[in-house]
């Protein structure tokens, strides 16, 4: 059974993710940390779409964590092997360097950059085995640009960028692709606290982003036809930077 695990996957982009994957005949596995109910209504969606999956349970900051509970998984899923690998979950806070926390570093590093190498590192195994595999990897229009008050999410979603880069070079030749998108400013809750008219005017197309424009993309490069189209980062930003 050919499964696609997505990070994050109870909201937002991770959601649509789920939806559209499910959609082009994968069992979906949907990670959450914490909250059930909406992983619950992702695994709803993807049921709706015609698919089926499970909820995951673990928190991709925690490598303990992610090595207990993913790995017991894989090692208990003969019959089931992750083709796609979508690292989505991420968090943002916020603060001009000068007043960040060390835990404001910590926490923003671990979530976005550490949980791409622990999680993909165990994924990746089987992928090599079956020399067959995609690894999608949700970055940020301020891994590219670098924002003014997140020099820690910039920093992270930069350094996930690099790996991706390098993991390319690596897999490439074991039928393994390795992307990355880069999504400006979209409409889910990480957005709510930001003033959407005022943004939307420095964008080219005059909006905010939708979810289900970011999973498309992520289809895309899942697929077979996008195999030789690998260490590439795809921006989704309205044309707000290039």
């Amino acid at each position: 059974m050919k499964c696609a695990l997505i990070t994050g996957g109870s909201r937002g982009i991770g959601r649509a993710i789920c939806t559209r994957m499910a959609a082009l005949g994968y069992y979906i596995i949907v990670n959450y940390k914490s909250n059930v109910e909406e992983a619950n209504k992702t695994l709803s969606l993807v049921e709706e779409a015609g698919g089926n999956g499970e909820l995951l349970q673990f928190d991709v900051a925690d490598k303990d964590q992610i090595q207990k509970v993913l790995g017991e998984w894989i090692a208990a899923s003969e019959e089931k092997h992750i083709e796609v690998l979508v690292n989505n979950a991420g968090i943002r806070d916020d603060s001009l360097m000068a007043w960040m926390t060390d835990e404001q570093w910590d926490n923003v590093l671990k979530t976005n950059l550490d949980s791409f190498f622990y999680v993909t590192r165990l994924v990746l195994n089987s992928m090599l085995e079956r020399k067959y595999g995609r690894i999608i990897n949700v970055v940020s229009l301020s891994g590219l640009k670098g924002l003014a008050g997140q020099t820690n999410y910039s920093a992270a979603k930069a350094g996930v960028i690099g790996a991706t880069k390098a993991l390319a070079q690596e897999v490439g030749r074991q039928g393994i692709t390795v992307n990355a998108l880069a999504p400006g400013f979209i409409k889910t809750d990480m957005t709510e606290d930001l003033n959407e008219k005022e943004l939307k005017a420095l964008i080219p197309v005059k909006r905010f982003g939708l979810p289900e424009e970011v999973a498309h993309a992520a289809a895309f490069l899942a697929s077979p036809e996008a195999a030789y189209i690998t260490g590439q980062v795809l921006s989704i930003n309205g044309g707000l930077y290039s």
